[in-house]
C-alpha cells in the first residue's frame, strides 16, 4: 500500500470516518502487529497493545501532518511507543535477591530482643535465689521438658514432693519477678 493512500485514510479518520478507520486497520494492522510482537515477544500482549494503538490513532489522527511525516513511520512510531510503554508498565520479575528481600523476617525486632534479653537476665538472677536442686528441677521441667515423674526419679524424691518443689519454686520466681 502506498504511503499516500495511508495518509489519505488517516486524514479521513481525523474527520471520524469509520469506514476509513476500518480500511486503515485492515491495511496496516499486520505490519503494526509485527512491530508490537517483535518488541513484546508475546502474542496476547501484542494483540492488546495493537488495540490500544488503534485507539490512539483514532484519537490522534487529527495531529498527523502529511507534509511533515510519511504515514507508515508515524503509525509505526505509535505502535513502537505503545509497546515500550506496555513493557514499562509490567511488574518487574523479581530475581532471587528481590524475592528474598520481600520475605518477612521471623526474628524479633531489636526492641523485642532487648526486652527479652533483659527479662532473661532477671529470670536468671531470680533462679539464683532458689536452692540449687530446686532451680535445677525448674529448668528440667520448663526448659528441658522433663515430666514430673522423670524429675522425681532423677532427684530420688516422691512424685508429690517434686510437684510441691516446682509449685513453690514458681511462686518464689513470680515474687522475685514482681519486685
Amino acid at each position: 500500500m502506498a504511503s499516500d493512500d495511508v495518509a489519505v485514510l488517516i486524514s479521513r479518520v481525523a474527520l471520524r470516518d469509520q469506514s476509513a478507520f476500518s480500511e486503515l486497520y485492515t491495511k496496516t494492522s499486520p505490519k503494526l502487529f509485527g512491530v508490537c510482537l517483535r518488541i513484546l515477544k508475546d502474542r496476547t500482549d501484542a494483540e492488546e497493545v495493537l488495540q490500544e494503538v488503534f485507539v490512539k490513532i483514532w484519537q490522534r489522527a487529527d495531529r498527523y501532518v502529511a507534509s511533515e511525516n510519511p504515514a507508515m513511520p508515524w503509525l509505526t512510531a505509535i505502535a513502537r511507543n505503545q509497546s515500550i510503554d506496555a513493557i514499562r508498565a509490567r511488574k518487574p520479575v523479581a530475581d532471587e535477591i528481590d524475592a528474598v528481600y520481600d520475605l518477612a523476617d521471623d526474628q524479633p525486632d531489636p526492641e523485642t530482643q532487648a526486652a527479652t534479653k533483659g527479662e532473661g537476665r532477671r529470670i536468671d538472677s531470680c533462679m539464683e535465689e532458689l536452692e540449687a536442686d530446686r532451680a535445677k528441677a525448674v529448668r528440667g521441667a520448663y526448659v528441658e521438658g522433663l515430666s514430673y515423674q522423670e524429675l522425681a526419679d532423677q532427684f530420688a524424691v516422691p512424685l508429690n514432693t517434686m510437684r510441691t518443689w516446682l509449685r513453690r519454686s514458681l511462686l518464689r520466681l513470680r515474687e522475685c519477678m514482681d519486685r
